[in-house]
């Protein structure tokens, strides 16, 4: 068991709350109905045994003796959070996994994520977090969905590499650009197969719209979109035909900045009407190309940098030394496009959801998916759908919008509350006075100790 691992359960086993879930009353708060973009309230919302059992006007409410009571007036009640993609092992570099991050996704109001990348080896510990979640005894999101990534080197690889991951428990199957259209789709042949959803980066060798009729789940990074909404589309398509792997993904990258340059907004606007009809989700890590197209300044000027593990701040640091002139100009423009598509995605009804690529360089675990919400926002969402795509349009896209993702009664006690109106303005989403995960309550000192705690481990 690494060190991180063992000072994650070790805050965990000093929170009080943690053992078992108390009897919690949140009285007088306004609970905020994402479906409707609405605050409803004052109500008092009781909470037993890691859900939510009733929702009551104060008069009505009947709160057990012994309940903890947490007060909510002039205070706004949400879903917690979800990221739909984050990295929590380091496949490539054999680094411990990603735990020190638990404690920062937690105080930001982060309850939920999608692990983005893992191995048929890796599930093991996605199931031991799962369990230790459950018994009480680690404080983390939950891990909502893991996948696995699906390579091969021909058809039948990508086929057997399918089966790898669902006999290993993966919840759905990760593909990247790099993966020619043969081997992607007998991975999508089988992954339908093995009733997995296929998802991730649309190959570099297939149009947006083919891979989302022959049915990708989602797209992650708007992978192809930016040729979707150029007018050189069937040009690149056809200079890559033949390329895979590395060479696949080099080309991509090497005609970048022509494909930004061809941007066409009446064509991307066809594009969204036709991608609309498909019904496929977007997750479009706007945070990640928003902070590419920044400044280089020291992240050691961030004060999110404590938190950070040793060793990952020094991947940061020796990633941006590489970063060329050029390649910082390429990222102002990919960042300039990106809204543009993401406007006209959104317009069009094309279904937008809330990830961020955490812990990428200058991606900050936690607080980042704050920043994608207000990305979001600059491209056209109103607070309350950026709002949505963080909590129940993640739940409806991993099916679990039956127990997930908005605050009703019978639902999982996971919630967030804030100190004002996130449908007013979405940086109140970051304004959080306390955070009930699987119906245990942090309070704002709890969450203050979480981040302190996570800093001391960083520092050692």
């Amino acid at each position: 068991m690494n060190r991180i691992w063992i000072v994650v359960l070790s805050i965990a086993a000093s929170l009080p709350a943690q053992a078992a879930r108390p009897v919690v009353a949140i009285t007088d708060v306004a609970v905020v109905d994402v479906g409707r973009g609405r605050a409803i309230g004052p109500r008092t919302v009781l909470i037993e045994d890691g859900r939510i059992a009733s929702i009551d006007a104060p008069a009505s409410a009947r709160i057990p003796d012994g309940a903890e009571r947490i007060d909510g007036k002039g205070r706004f009640l949400i879903p917690g959070l979800v990221d739909l993609h984050v990295h929590l092992f380091n496949n490539a570099s054999k680094r411990p996994p990603n735990t020190w991050t638990f404690p920062l996704f937690v105080a930001n109001g982060i309850t939920g994520v999608r692990e983005m990348a893992g191995t048929p080896q890796s599930m093991a510990t996605v199931k031991a977090w799962r369990k230790a979640f459950d018994d009480g005894t680690l404080v983390a999101p939950r891990v909502l969905a893991a996948g696995v990534v699906d390579w091969g080197s021909s058809p039948e690889e990508a086929k057997q590499r399918v089966d790898e991951a669902a006999d290993a428990g993966a919840d759905f199957i990760k593909v990247f650009s790099e993966l020619p259209e043969a081997e992607w789709r007998a991975g999508l042949a089988e992954a339908e197969r093995r009733s997995l959803p296929l998802l991730g980066h649309v190959p570099a060798g297939v149009t947006l719209l083919d891979a989302a009729r022959a049915g990708q789940h989602d797209n992650e990074h708007l992978m192809q979109a930016f040729e979707a909404c150029s007018t050189i589309e069937r040009a690149m398509l056809d200079e890559r035909q033949g390329l895979a792997g590395n060479e696949l993904g080099e080309r991509r990258d090497a005609e970048e900045s022509r494909v930004l340059d061809a941007f066409d907004r009446r064509t991307c606007e066809r594009v969204a009407r036709e991608l609309a009809k498909t019904h496929q989700a977007q997750v479009p890590t706007l945070v990640l190309a928003y902070v590419e197209s920044q400044p280089a300044r020291p992240a050691a000027d961030d004060p999110r940098w404590k938190y950070l593990r040793a060793d990952e701040r020094a991947r940061w640091l020796r990633i941006a030394e590489t970063l060329t002139t050029d390649e910082r100009a390429v990222a102002a423009r990919r960042w300039a496009v990106a809204r543009r598509i993401a406007a006209s995605f959104h317009a069009a009804g094309v279904p937008l959801l809330a990830g961020t690529d955490t812990p990428m360089p200058n991606v900050y675990p936690g607080w980042s998916l704050h920043d994608e919400l207000e990305r979001l926002v600059d491209s056209g969402l109103s607070p309350a759908e950026a709002l949505r795509a963080a909590t129940l349009g993640p739940a409806t896209l991993l099916g679990i919008a039956d127990r997930s993702g908005t605050v009703a009664a019978g639902k999982r006690a996971d919630l967030v509350l804030l100190d004002a109106d996130p449908l007013r303005d979405i940086r109140n989403t970051r304004r959080i006075d306390a955070v009930v995960l699987d119906g245990r309550p942090f309070t704002r000192e709890a969450l203050d100790g979480l981040l302190s705690d996570a800093a001391k481990a960083a520092a050692n």
